[in-house]
């Protein structure tokens, strides 16, 4: 098989351009996600099945279901109902950028909601008993004992979450969105040569998960770095 290159060095120019909706896609998502996943979280840890019981739900859904399907029930689902077109919500929820926007954040909202779940839960017991020891209310307790402890015990599943997110950004292109893998189905559709415009599509899927990854180590190190030998 003969390779051509300059197909190949001609598609980057748009590929890098769709790769800029796909990590504005990632970031607002896992940074919405992130924030929304600590009061669930919280909740679910909660003895109390009636508080509990509606974050278990919604994990539930929407980690036992394919993102695909949670993708299509938005942006074409949704429509079928009168009362959804007549509301104020409709302008945003007829465009299929807002659709993707919206189900990738409750998506890795209900990883992230799990992550931190089990990160809460694996403070150790004697933290939390010195700190009730000297007289520290709740929310004292989860803003400067249990949160900053299980923020740390969850980063590395937390960066999975954010690696499969980047590659599962990729069904954003089955709504018409022209995302990375939605700009190649485009130039492929003009070109007729996927081997070579999916190659070049997934190198720089390589290539931003290898960046994302040597940030995150970075931050990762500068997380733990009180566990570092003296």
């Amino acid at each position: 098989m003969n390779w051509n290159w300059e197909v190949i060095f001609a598609s980057l120019p748009q590929l890098l351009e769709g790769s800029l909706l796909t990590l504005e896609l990632v970031f607002i998502s896992v940074l919405i996600g992130g924030f929304l996943s600590v009061p669930l979280a919280i909740l679910r840890t909660s003895e109390n099945p009636l508080v509990s019981g509606i974050p278990l739900f919604y994990t539930f859904f929407f980690r036992g279901t394919p993102m695909l399907v949670q993708l299509f029930l938005f942006y074409y689902g949704l429509a079928q109902f009168d009362s959804v077109r007549e509301s104020f919500l409709w302008p945003l929820l007829r465009e299929a950028y807002w659709c993707a926007l919206i189900v990738f954040t409750l998506n890795t909202c209900a990883y992230t909601t799990e992550i931190m779940r089990g990160a809460i839960q694996a403070v150790p017991r004697g933290e939390i008993e010195a700190a009730q020891a000297i007289g520290m209310n709740r929310y004292h307790l989860y803003r400067r004992i249990i949160l900053p402890l299980a923020y740390r015990i969850g980063l590395p599943a937390y960066s999975n979450e954010i690696i499969l997110m980047l590659k599962g950004s990729a069904l954003a292109s089955t709504i018409t969105l022209l995302d990375l893998t939605g700009m190649a189905r485009t130039i492929i559709a003009r070109t007729y040569m996927p081997i070579e415009v999916f190659f070049a599509a997934g190198c720089i899927y390589l290539l931003l998960t290898f960046l994302f990854i040597q940030g995150y180590r970075l931050f990762e190190r500068r997380m733990m770095r009180h566990q570092k030998p003296i």
